[in-house]
């Protein structure tokens, strides 16, 4: 896995926690739009949606709680910006456990065919 790897039940929760976060079609949508690479106010994220500010607020606390989002104050509202790390972290252990899953089908064929 890349960069500083998460151990024990710890990472596991951490990992779960970004899984839950990206398990709702809302806050999949409120990332697209800030995976354009630029930090937006609640007031663009709910522009040309019928989501309510307060929908959006809470979708991003629950995205902010699991890592994947980070607010910034400027001036008197707060800007909401991708925090890529967690979700590099859960990709690379997808990757781990895909390569998990493609050794023990080869050891099973191998078996099979042998």
């Amino acid at each position: 896995m890349s960069g500083k790897r998460h151990s024990g039940s710890a990472a596991l929760k951490a990992r779960a926690s970004v899984f839950a976060a990206l398990g709702d079609e809302t806050r999949l949508s409120v990332l697209a739009k800030l995976a354009q690479g630029q930090a937006q106010s609640i007031a663009r994220l709910t522009a040309g949606t019928r989501l309510t500010r307060q929908a959006v607020t809470k979708h991003l606390r629950v995205l902010e709680g699991a890592g994947v989002v980070r607010s910034v104050r400027v001036g008197r509202e707060s800007q909401f910006a991708l925090e890529p790390k967690p979700i590099d972290d859960v990709r690379a252990y997808l990757d781990h456990v895909s390569r998990q899953w493609d050794d023990a089908l080869a050891r099973l064929k191998s078996f099979v065919e042998g």
